[in-house]
């Protein structure tokens, strides 16, 4: 899609490349920063994760920049094994290499911060998970909605409608990445449709309901919703290098920048830097900024019980039994996905904000745990092939005895 030049003009840098990898910094085969520890003494016969095999995650994220991800960056940890890369570049026009603490966008990711908060406040007794939101925030959603438990905002069993703003459109995005929205005037876009379906009946993902929330968070605690993420989270874990940006558009401290590609009449392709803008539109549902190594940190923390107490911990880890809106069954429990790669099941969360696309997940022991961000070059689009590819590799599956 052509990008107007209205959409240039908001202090959006421009470069011509082409994707051979000449003048872009590392070659095709360039992976930075590794580091490999062993897995000794650890008995492989009572595990199904098969050896980490880092000759292919180091060609999982090998030949970057290319036409479609311009850097990645990925940290294994766990006593099955660690493993710390980097590929690509983090500036195109100096041609700089990934450093592996670099932040990053950390997009829905988001969501599992927000959902820790709700369920610290229902440990405290100061939210009821099975109480109406509309009993703590009168007025906010229209009579014509059913009644809707604080544990179906979270699971996606709320039946709201998403917010209906175009923001993955690269064209909407450029004309509006500066703007400013506030939480309930995203609400009030959202309600005209009406409920997608009875609350609690199926199951369908999106930001609305932690919009919602995000400011149910700010009724209980009488604060932004922001000041209880660093308050509860960051400052106890020491996650210095993760942040709440509000409507800072920037990325402070090292980062690798984000790109789109716009391809032009005469056929070059343009990479427009959309590393800035303003994050209120997914908000509580997908602001927030952090590294793979704090990322690591918060999981570790989060499934061992640091942050929660076993009931509530328990809810990360409970899916409802309901079908999808769009088919299949449920995979969302509150604030983590439940998903199955190689025969084996993880438990983690996905990000994506224009430029960036990341995930986090372990085995529910722990025993293997990722976090990566890939920094891709076409918003709006389904998780990036090297995404699947680190993944795969991560968590690959011992082969069975012959």
């Amino acid at each position: 899609m052509d990008v107007p030049r209205r959409g240039l003009r908001v202090g959006a840098a421009v470069l011509v490349v082409s994707f051979s990898g000449a003048g872009c910094g590392p070659g095709d085969d360039a992976v930075a920063n590794e580091v490999e520890t062993s897995e000794q003494g650890l008995d492989w016969e009572q595990s199904l994760l098969a050896p980490l095999d880092r000759d292919a995650l180091r060609q999982a994220i090998a030949g970057l920049p290319d036409a479609k991800t311009t850097a990645a960056q990925v940290r294994i940890n766990g006593t099955a094994g660690r493993w710390l890369g980097a590929s690509g570049v983090a500036d195109v026009h100096a041609g700089t290499p990934v450093p592996t603490d670099a932040r990053f966008r950390i997009g829905s990711i988001t969501k599992t911060f927000t959902a820790t908060v709700v369920l610290q406040l229902a440990a405290e007794r100061r939210v009821d998970l099975d109480r109406p939101v509309q009993h703590y925030l009168p007025g906010l959603l229209p009579p014509n909605f059913g009644l809707i438990t604080v544990r179906q905002l979270l699971n996606h069993t709320h039946g709201l409608p998403n917010v209906p703003l175009p923001s993955k459109d690269p064209e909407w995005f450029f004309d509006n990445r500066f703007r400013r929205w506030s939480p309930r005037e995203l609400v009030a876009l959202a309600l005209p449709p009406g409920p997608r379906f009875v609350p609690g009946t199926q199951q369908e993902y999106g930001n609305i309901g932690y919009l919602v929330a995000g400011l149910l968070i700010e009724k209980v605690t009488g604060r932004p919703y922001s000041h209880a993420v660093r308050d509860r989270i960051l400052a106890p874990l020491d996650l210095r290098d993760t942040s709440v940006p509000g409507n800072d558009p920037t990325i402070p401290g090292p980062h690798a920048r984000g790109y789109e590609a716009v391809t032009k009449a005469d056929g070059t392709v343009h990479l427009v830097d959309i590393t800035e803008a303003n994050q209120s539109i997914p908000w509580a549902a997908g602001e927030m900024i952090s590294t793979t190594a704090d990322l690591d940190t918060f999981l570790s923390a989060l499934f061992r019980g640091r942050l929660l107490p076993p009931a509530q911990l328990q809810e990360l880890f409970t899916v409802p039994d309901v079908p999808t809106l769009g088919g299949g069954r449920a995979s969302y429990s509150a604030g983590l996905t439940r998903f199955e790669v190689n025969g084996l099941t993880l438990w983690g969360k996905s990000g994506d904000r224009h430029g960036y696309n990341n995930g986090m997940g372990a085995t529910r022991d722990l025993r293997r745990r990722l976090v990566y961000s890939v920094n891709t070059l076409h918003m709006g689009q389904e998780r990036p092939a090297i995404a699947d590819r680190i993944v795969a590799t991560t968590f690959a599956a011992r082969s069975p005895r012959p």
